[in-house]
């Protein structure tokens, strides 16, 4: 990696405190973290690899190219770490992907390995993706959710996204970010978000800390 990659990475890293204890570190991902892709796939419950991936059985060389090669604008992933447990490889990655057809529009998706349900990081992680894609002009997110995937289906209605049925057995969901993180854009959270997004190091604010550069 550059040491203008490096700068970037560091100036867009954040730690983030959990509801129930703990804490996050979220950083952008990068094409060296193709093994830690793998390695959570191959640590994802059958259950859960079959919601995200809808039937993927494994990540082939091509499906990695894509997933960690991403420009930072059209393509964005978080990557989440347990920030107080260094022996974990990783913990969840929140991706968007920008429309072709409308560039107000991503399609959007997160993933947190099983151990970590239940802690808020979900959401933590959706949160992030939507302040780095308002600061990139996007305005709605989309996605798709299997009927059956109920935890993932409860945290886009608490958010307000709108759910309608796309095909037997899946949910197409949409967030307009700027009506439903009203809340959120006024909050010590979202400010600390939004300046990581920008790649900018604000002092640390309630809940949330920023890894020192």
């Amino acid at each position: 990696m550059s040491s203008v990659d490096r700068g970037f990475i560091g100036a867009h890293t954040a730690v983030l405190a959990l509801p129930r204890g703990g804490r996050i570190r979220i950083r952008p991902i990068v094409p060296e973290d193709r093994d830690l892709l793998l390695w959570g796939f191959d640590h994802m419950s059958e259950e859960s690899r079959y919601r995200r991936f809808m039937g993927l059985k494994k990540l082939s060389d091509t499906d990695l190219d894509y997933l960690t090669n991403v420009d930072y604008t059209n393509h964005f992933a978080w990557v989440a770490f347990a920030h107080d447990e260094p022996h974990e490889p990783g913990v969840g990655v929140a991706r968007y992907v920008r429309s072709k057809i409308d560039p107000e529009e991503a399609e959007a998706a997160v993933t947190v390995l099983d151990d970590w349900h239940h802690r808020g990081i979900g959401t933590l992680l959706l949160e992030a993706l939507a302040a780095v894609a308002l600061e990139n002009g996007i305005q709605r997110f989309i996605g798709y959710v299997l009927v059956d995937n109920r935890p993932m289906l409860e945290l886009l209605k608490g958010l307000g996204a709108r759910l309608s049925t796309d095909s037997p057995g899946v949910e197409r969901m949409t967030l307009e970010l700027p009506k439903q993180l009203d809340e959120l854009k006024g909050s010590p959270l979202y400010r600390v978000l939004r300046a990581v997004a920008r790649g900018e190091a604000p002092p640390p604010s309630g809940p949330v800390s920023l890894v020192p550069q």
